[in-house]
């Protein structure tokens, strides 16, 4: 990829994070990207951000204090980091998130509960891995993908640049594409 294939792909990106987009905008540019190889993405802790489509999940993330994602090997994955008020960054089992929820809290209440975080976080904590990143085929390519041990959720990642993923959340039962961004 040419500096200003990287360059634009990246302005992109940050247009349609900036403005919001269409699910339609967002699956041109993740679908124009390159492959993220599972090598390139750990070890390391990326933060995540949220991209605008109209989704349910839209903001969710954001208020309830997500941090990103940890990548320690490709067996060794933390799919949830939080971070509490405090700004302390701790893993979370997903299975202990009640997704069922997410879209149907207002994100005023969402934000509430993110302010006891650091007392009600203790039972959401994990120390143990919950995902693993795998090479998987998704829309005719072949990409890292981190497979969730215990839910029916892989979130499927492009390459944006170095240090930037572009990723969508493939879970069974939502219609809707969910759109998130990582960076290292």
């Amino acid at each position: 990829m040419t500096s200003n294939t990287v360059r634009s792909a990246t302005e992109e990106l940050a247009r349609l994070q900036a403005d919001g987009c269409t699910p339609e905008q967002a699956w041109a540019l993740f679908d124009r990207l390159p492959v993220a190889a599972v090598d390139e993405i750990v070890t390391g802790r990326w933060q995540g951000s949220e991209i605008r489509t109209g989704h349910p999940f839209d903001g969710v993330l954001g208020a309830s204090g997500w941090y990103g994602k940890q990548f320690d090997d490709a067996d060794s994955v933390h799919p949830l980091l939080f971070s509490d008020t405090e700004g302390k960054i701790f893993a979370v089992d997903p299975r202990r998130v009640p997704l069922s929820l997410t879209g149907k809290v207002p994100l005023p209440g969402v934000r509430a509960i993110r302010k006891s975080l650091r007392y009600t976080g203790i039972a959401l904590r994990t120390q143990r891995y919950t995902a693993r990143l795998r090479a998987v085929e998704y829309r005719g390519v072949l990409s890292a993908a981190m497979v969730y041990d215990h839910l029916p959720i892989i979130d499927h990642f492009r390459r944006v640049d170095a240090d930037t993923l572009f990723g969508v959340m493939d879970m069974r039962g939502m219609t809707e594409p969910y759109f998130f961004i990582l960076r290292r």
